[in-house]
């Protein structure tokens, strides 16, 4: 098999590169009272996309530190970047984040498992996320 969908049929093989300036900066939670992720900011390093993740903690944010962001588009052909993954890994617990634009705003994905022996249930979290944008 070539293809599993329509979309994946594509003329050219040739490699493209994606632009990801759509993904830069700093990305605020739009809930002000979550209890998760509070903000993002993703940076270009060397070419490559980091993450840097801070999370809501109980006296002050807790930084989860930076990861490597893998970039897609939004089709085969596409040369605007529309989304990422990344992985954390604390050890005890595993973290995926995916993260889409949606007009304007970062639809941010978490899967949250845990990997030691506390019983916690596996867990989804979506929430959304607006760029900082400094001007007021």
């Amino acid at each position: 098999m070539k293809f599993a969908q329509i979309c994946d049929l594509v003329d050219s093989a040739a490699a493209r590169e994606i632009d990801h300036a759509g993904l830069v900066g700093t990305w605020l939670n739009s809930n002000p009272d979550t209890t998760g992720i509070a903000r993002m900011s993703v940076q270009e390093v060397d070419g490559k996309l980091t993450l840097q993740t801070l999370a809501t903690g109980p006296d002050a944010l807790i930084d989860w530190g930076t990861a490597e962001l893998q970039v897609y588009g939004s089709s085969p052909t596409s040369t605007t970047a529309a989304g990422f993954e990344c992985r954390y890994d604390f050890g005890f617990a595993e973290t995926l984040l995916q993260g889409m634009l949606l007009k304007g705003l970062m639809v941010l994905a978490q899967i949250h498992t845990f990997k030691d022996d506390s019983n916690r249930i596996p867990f989804f979290v979506r929430e959304y996320f607006a760029l900082e944008h400094g001007r007021f």
